[in-house]
Order: structure tokens, then C-alpha cells, then sequence
């Protein structure tokens, strides 16, 4: 695992609300791949999730995208986390974004307006994002 150290009641809320935050990454283009989804499908393992329930979870995070008007219901279970695994999802977003080799202007609005929210520094942000586009070009 690596968002969450133990299991707890609320541990499956969290993973499906940071799972509707990667959903709405992928989605804020209008074009929510299938390389996206799989993206999203590995995050889910590393997070210690059983291969037999990420549809659930996926499909769980779709209602929840669907239905929300803003990210704020997103990003209060990630920005109390620890910064190595806000880092994490950052980069999961970033990979998310850079799955079909460039981000558009929605996309990096997203993630500059998940700078704040997070409470993520600039330069911080800046360094996943360039690591991220090396590692796929």
C-alpha cells in the first residue's frame, strides 16, 4: 500500500474519493481513455486494493464524480495526508493527464488549482510534472 499505513472504516470512502479525483483528471479533457482507466486501475492496486474490486470502486467513483460540482469533496481526504502521498497522487494525476502525450489548458488549470488545495509548493509541482513528461517521452 502506499496511501494508507492501516485499514480503517473510512480507509474505502477515501480510496473512492481519490479515485473520483483521478476520474475527473481523466475526464476534465472529455476524453476518458482506456489507457487513463488503467492508469487509475494501478494506482488502485498500489493503494492495496484487491484486483476484484477496483470495478467497484471505479464505478463507485464515477456516481461520485458525476454528481459533484467541484473538487473540494475530492481533495479533503487527500490534503490532510501525509506529503509523500499527496506527491503520489500528483504524479498519478500528472500521468493521467500526459497518457495522450500533452496536457490541454483545462488540465493544467486542474492541477494548478490543486497546487493551492493541497497545499502543494509551486516548484514541487513543477518537478513531478517535468519528471512525469520525461518519463513518458
Amino acid at each position: 500500500m502506499f496511501f494508507f499505513n492501516k485499514k480503517d472504516e473510512n480507509q474505502d470512502k477515501d480510496i473512492t474519493f481519490i479515485t473520483a479525483l483521478l476520474i475527473h483528471a481523466a475526464k476534465i479533457d472529455e476524453n476518458f481513455s482506456s489507457k487513463e482507466e488503467n492508469i487509475i486501475k494501478k494506482a488502485l492496486l498500489k493503494l492495496g486494493q484487491n484486483e476484484n474490486d477496483l470495478e467497484k470502486i471505479i464505478q463507485d467513483a464515477k456516481k461520485i464524480e458525476e454528481k459533484s460540482n467541484q473538487i473540494l469533496d475530492f481533495t479533503k481526504k487527500v490534503k490532510n495526508m501525509k506529503e509523500e502521498n499527496k506527491i503520489k497522487i500528483i504524479e498519478t494525476l500528472w500521468e493521467i493527464i500526459y497518457s495522450n502525450n500533452e496536457a490541454d489548458i483545462y488540465e493544467t488549470s486542474l492541477m494548478r488549482r490543486l497546487t493551492g488545495l493541497l497545499y502543494i509548493d509551486n516548484k514541487v509541482m513543477g518537478d513531478i510534472k517535468e519528471k512525469i513528461k520525461n518519463k513518458i517521452e
